[in-house]
């Protein structure tokens, strides 16, 4: 419930969600940020891909974050809209305690982009993008691993929104054996949630 309140909050109210945002990072830092970072830590330890380096987004990271964000065209972009994509919002995104913004390098190069948007009460969001000329090498499943494990360990449900009009990532749930399927949101959206495998039934995944 809480969850669904947050989310119209978000995208109807955003003087409102402003506010909530403000008091979610600071009861966050005082409850839950010292574990979630400490799990990510490990999670960045155990879970790895050859020629790539996983690790947390510092400030000096926020132009490589800004030139992949720019070489997507607006179709990749189109339902990926977690903050604005401006520098001062990338800025104030890094300082938002609750969000843990983490990035895929290739080099010096940032070839992917993922997040945990956090809640006090133990909810976390996720979120990625993938440079097009490194998909299919299995960057996604590092970061999901990540993602999804370090909000796990830590006690978080680990969820996220997808349009049911964005039917590439929904045929990629479909085959994740992780997702299932919690309800329907306003405006088409699907809730899903990310759970270890073996923990619900079948008949809760992803239609394609």
């Amino acid at each position: 419930m809480i969850t669904r309140v947050l989310l119209v909050v978000k995208h109807r109210l955003p003087w409102l969600w402003a506010l909530v945002e403000w008091l979610n990072g600071k009861l966050f830092r005082l409850l839950h940020e010292k574990e979630l970072r400490r799990q990510a830590k490990k999670a960045f330890a155990e879970f790895v891909l050859q020629g790539y380096v996983f690790r947390p987004l510092e400030a000096d990271d926020l132009g490589a974050l800004e030139a992949l964000l720019e070489r997507q065209g607006a179709n990749r972009l189109r339902y990926f809209q977690p903050h604005g994509f401006d520098r001062s919002s990338l800025q104030a995104a890094l300082k938002n305690p609750a969000f843990l913004m983490f990035g895929a390098f290739s080099g010096e190069s940032l070839a992917g982009y993922f997040f945990l948007r956090c809640f006090w009460n133990r909810r976390c969001f996720v979120g990625r993008l993938i440079d097009q000329p490194h998909e299919g090498r299995g960057i996604g499943r590092v970061m999901n691993r990540i993602m999804y494990h370090t909000a796990w360990r830590s006690g978080f449900r680990c969820m996220t929104t997808i349009s049911k009009h964005n039917r590439a990532i929904i045929r990629s749930h479909a085959n994740n054996p992780s997702a299932r399927l919690v309800g329907e949101l306003a405006n088409d959206y699907l809730l899903v949630e990310f759970l270890p495998e073996g923990s619900f039934e079948p008949s809760q995944r992803l239609e394609q």
